[in-house]
């Protein structure tokens, strides 16, 4: 495969849950969307520029671009075609498709319906390991951003900058304020059940936040040979792959010459979705373009304490003050002994608008001064209460 070097290109997953149009309950629909596109059942379609494939349970599907995207152009309403097209298959079923991070009131235990066809086996092994009937496994919707990168000067850029600004990502991006019924406390609760649901072997997930690593060696040192050697006792076979098992919040796809970003919640819409992505990127960009992320002051950021901002993040969102001198350095933050997360957003939303369009800089400027949608729905569902 031809590499691909530095913001050339985009890749954008999504994620949606299928539910029952009435009741909006989960339906496992999956395979009878992808048999009435391919006129069997399939893991996989090709739809011009969208692809549609499966996941690992059957009420979920996953729309992507189909390869990588030159650029964000015109990607917002091809996936939102795709949406529609999706809907008027299920229609018959009296299903359709449900945004957002997580299903509200799923109940795992009882709704959890694994992927029977194609690529079971993969999927069933990782049932028997880590029992995926939960949050954060068969209730889960997020958006995956695909950055390329070529050689290891590249990666060692890109995956810099992002490791230190994805603590601060789900400020943005959280949209699951709700599990099963209740408000949980948590701007991101799928996030806060994604940190711990592959305890059993920790080193897949570590603390979600990457290691700093400078080369794609040096990746397979620190991050792959544990997980190799950590799954060896359950996959006997060899089944799970070192890049399929990394379950980190961003991962190195050395076999595609990317990084993806995997933290982001689903919006309400492809709209958000994509405008929000293009922002993110962006914001790598700059980061990038400034080379703060590669000098000491990124390196001496430790793991354990981005770890520590994410998980302040996830729990209460924009808020979280970022206070470490280093940190704020490597993020182009001089100057100041403490920013917010919403004012550090705010400020890269200063400096990064002039490449977004119109539409886009309506949508981010809506998430930075009404909150991320986790928080729109806190306070919808709390309007709601009082009315009552």
């Amino acid at each position: 495969m031809k590499k691909i070097s530095l913001f050339k290109a985009v890749g954008v997953e999504l994620e949606y849950m299928i539910v029952d149009s009435s009741s909006l309950n989960v339906k496992p629909l999956c395979d009878e969307v992808l048999m009435a596109v391919n006129g069997a059942v399939s893991c996989y379609f090709e739809n011009g520029s969208i692809a549609w494939s499966n996941e690992l349970v059957a009420h979920v599907i996953e729309l992507k671009t189909n390869g990588p995207a030159v650029g964000f152009d015109g990607l917002a309403d091809a996936f939102h075609q795709n949406v529609l097209k999706i809907n008027a298959i299920l229609a018959p079923y009296n299903a359709v498709l449900m945004p957002t991070g997580a299903h509200p009131w799923m109940n795992p235990d009882t709704d959890t319906v694994l992927w029977p066809h194609e690529s079971n086996e993969i999927y069933s092994l990782y049932h028997r390991i880590f029992n995926c009937k939960g949050h954060g496994w068969s209730n889960l919707q997020s958006m995956h951003l695909n950055l390329p990168f070529s050689g290891d000067v590249e990666f060692h850029a890109l995956h810099s900058a992002v490791r230190l600004l994805l603590p601060l990502m789900p400020a943005l991006t959280a949209s699951t304020p709700v599990l099963d019924g209740v408000e949980t406390g948590f701007v991101d609760s799928r996030l806060e059940h994604y940190r711990f649901n592959q305890q059993k072997i920790p080193c897949i997930a570590g603390r979600i936040i990457p290691e700093e690593v400078a080369s794609k060696a040096d990746y397979q040192l620190t991050i792959y040979n544990p997980i190799a050697q950590a799954i060896k006792p359950y996959d006997n076979q060899g089944l799970l792959k070192q890049h399929f098992l990394n379950s980190r919040g961003a991962i190195a796809r050395f076999d595609r010459s990317t990084i993806e970003i995997r933290i982001l919640d689903l919006q309400e819409a492809p709209l958000v979705d994509l405008a929000l992505a293009k922002f993110i990127f962006e914001v790598i960009r700059y980061l990038v373009s400034l080379r703060l992320t590669q000098t000491g002051h990124a390196h001496s950021i430790s793991t354990d304490y981005l770890a520590d901002v994410f998980e302040q993040v996830i729990k209460v969102g924009d808020v979280v003050e970022v206070l470490d001198t280093n940190h704020l350095l490597a993020l182009g933050f001089g100057g100041a002994d403490k920013h917010t997360v919403n004012e550090i957003w705010m400020t890269y939303f200063t400096r990064v608008s002039s490449s977004l369009t119109p539409l886009e800089i309506d949508v981010v400027r809506l998430v930075l001064e009404q909150g991320c949608l986790s928080t729109r729905i806190k306070k919808a569902l709390h309007l709601d209460a009082s009315l009552t």
